[in-house]
């Protein structure tokens, strides 16, 4: 981050301001910050003509952004917030550079195994590419890995109409810088998010809890894709939750060889899910919604990280089969994908 942003307000933008991305970006405003956001279509003309509105509970908030459909327009950034989907990402990394410099602080709030996942982190696997993810490698050159502080979303929210999120539930973000240490750029911006209302915390394990959430992730959602079940139900069914059962031993295997403490059995992560209720995961909401679901960063690069590692993975790469299938037959992921 610039001298000039550590003296004042920091430039910042969220590339996304969707629903999670949109949450940032209304917290950052009205805690006094100056926010740009890149939106599209009828959002980012709900946001130029009425600004972005907040709903949290009974009161609302109208935040006043920079919005804009064109990287170029809102120019380089103290801090890039980026809140896309990761096949999204994917398509439109390379329009991004605009906005970074070279001091640029890159925030990434995204599911599944990110991009910058093995940098410096992975043992032999350290600074691999996944092609599930970044296949080409424009996105680590658009957002240099080196550049990033990675973060964790515990946290949910809707967008309901254009121009207004709702707040849903969980405060949680937390960030860490790749490195492992507590540095002076990931305390300014747990700074600025605590500041915007965000139970913000550092990690010196970001890896570790990127995989700790795609651990539960990375099976509830397909499985509940393809049968059209809420969490509930699918952990109730004993056949199905043994499938989740042999999914989560096989993520659980990756993790110990990358030097992963999951900190807990696979039987007590089912269990927290278990206490989320009758939830639809964010897969099934795609699907019902359609919209294209987040496949390649959830399931095929975890499946693709067990190749590399010779971790052999039968359940999880039946299941990424099986929704890939449904995908392609809804039109929702391309077919030449994965073959």
């Amino acid at each position: 981050m610039s001298g000039a942003a550590r003296r004042g307000k920091a430039k910042i933008c969220i590339a996304g301001a969707g629903a999670v991305g949109g949450l940032i970006a209304a917290r950052l405003a009205a805690a006094g910050e100056q926010v740009g956001v890149l939106a599209r279509g009828a959002h980012l003309r709900a946001i130029r003509g009425e600004g972005l509105r907040l709903e949290e509970g009974a009161s609302q908030t109208v935040a006043k952004v920079e919005a804009s459909d064109d990287a170029n327009a809102l120019g380089k950034q103290d801090v890039l917030f980026v809140t896309f989907k990761a096949h999204s990402l994917r398509d439109s990394a390379a329009s991004l550079a605009p906005l970074v410099g070279p001091d640029t602080l890159i925030i990434p709030a995204m599911n599944g195994v990110p991009w910058w996942f093995f940098h410096g982190f992975g043992g032999k696997l350290a600074g691999a590419r996944l092609d599930a993810v970044d296949p080409k490698g424009e996105i680590a050159r658009a957002l240099p890995p080196a550049q990033v502080l990675g973060a964790v979303v515990h946290l949910s929210s809707t967008m309901p109409s254009p121009g207004v999120i709702r707040r849903g539930k969980g405060n949680l973000l937390l960030v860490g810088d790749l490195s492992g240490k507590e540095t002076p750029r990931l305390a300014r911006v747990l700074e600025l998010l605590t500041h915007a209302g965000f139970d913000a915390r550092g990690t010196r394990e970001i890896q570790r809890e990127v995989w700790l959430k795609l651990w539960g992730n990375m099976n509830m959602n397909p499985i509940s894709a393809l049968t059209g079940s809420t969490a509930n139900v699918l952990l109730d069914d004993p056949l199905t939750v043994a499938l989740v059962r042999e999914m989560m031993n096989e993520a659980a295997a990756i993790g110990a060889a990358l030097g992963i403490d999951m900190g807990m059995s696979a039987e007590q992560r089912i269990a927290v899910t278990r206490e989320l209720g009758a939830f639809k995961t964010s897969m099934l909401q795609d699907f019902e919604a359609g919209r294209a679901p987040e496949i390649d960063a959830i399931l095929a690069a975890p499946c693709e990280i067990g190749d590399r590692l010779g971790i052999p993975m039968p359940w999880s790469k039946t299941v990424l089969g099986l929704i890939r299938q449904r995908a392609m037959n809804s039109g929702l992921y391309p077919p030449s994908s994965g073959n």
